[in-house]
This record gives C-alpha cells, structure tokens and sequence, in this order.
C-alpha cells in the first residue's frame, strides 16, 4: 500500500503497535514503547493519536479506506451485495492477525464499534428510511459471523460465508 508523505509516521506507528502486540500483552505496552518502536517521539505519538485504541481504530479506518478505493462499483443487487462481502471477507482474511491480536488482548469490541459506526453512517446517507436498528442488525451480523469464521481459522472459503450471510440478508426474497 502506497502511503501520503503526511501518513508514514501513522503507518510507523500503527506497525508499532501491532509488533509490540505480538510479543507483549496490550496492557503492558506504554505509549513510549510505541514511540521507541516507531521511531518517533512521545509528543509525535500524541500529535496523532490521544490512545493506543485511537492507533487500532485508525488501522481499521485505513484498511476500510483502502477497500473501498479499490471498489468500482456499487451493488445493486443480491449478486453484487456476495460480491462485496466476499471482498469483505477476504479483506478479513488477509487481517486475520491483528484482528486475532485484538482478539487476544480482549479489544475485538473496538471492531464491533467500527462496524457500527460505519452501518450506522451508510444507512443514513443510502438508506434515509430504515429503521434505527437496522444497522446494528446487520452490523452485529457482520462482527459476529467473523468473528465466529475467525474462530475457526477462517477454514471456510469467503464465497461460502459469504453466501450464509447473503441468505440471511435476503431470507424474505425464498
């Protein structure tokens, strides 16, 4: 992935923290071990993120970004919506690591919160309408399907996860 000159320092540290959750515990890694490991100070730490949560919900962010600038196109139909969550998946896939490092240190919350807070924005602008649940609905699935597919070393293909949640998506449509 190419970076913005103004974004390596964020990439610097986000890789940090992700190295340091690999040898560490989440708890026992300090901002200033982030920094050391980043190349950075701890006022540059700070001039980016106020948290080490604030660095993982930046990650996430930025893989979502990169997501969907890679998309050309937007569903239309049950066809098009497998073909997103199959790229969704596979997105997941190739994160299996740091979302199993959030997993590990207990912070898998922070990606259902990322989820939410990205249903909840798509449903406002493309969908005006619907009910206030209705992106927690899909978003909790989303979380807990992948969550459960990362459980289980994402053994099934994303095609056929995939599938499982279009079917429940569109289980008025039989």
């Amino acid at each position: 992935m190419e970076y913005a000159p103004e974004e390596y320092t964020r990439h610097y540290i986000v890789q940090a923290l992700f190295r340091l959750m690999d040898e560490y515990a989440y708890e026992k890694i300090s901002v200033t071990d982030i920094a050391r490991k980043a190349g950075v100070g701890r006022a540059t730490f700070y001039r980016y993120f106020k948290s080490k949560e604030e660095v993982i919900a930046y990650y996430l962010e930025h893989t979502k970004r990169a997501y969907i600038f890679s998309q050309h196109y937007f569903p239309r139909c049950k066809e098009d919506y497998r073909d997103v969550i199959i790229g969704v998946l596979e997105l997941f896939r190739e994160n299996e690591r740091p979302i199993r490092m959030l997993q590990r240190a207990r912070l898998e919350y922070l990606y259902l919160d990322f989820l939410n807070k990205e249903f909840v924005s798509t449903f406002e602008r493309d969908h005006p309408g619907s009910s206030r649940y209705t992106p927690y609905l899909y978003a909790g699935m989303l979380y807990n399907v992948s969550m459960a597919w990362l459980n289980n070393g994402c053994a099934e293909q994303p095609a056929d996860v995939a599938q499982a949640l279009v079917d429940a998506i569109f289980a008025d449509e039989r």
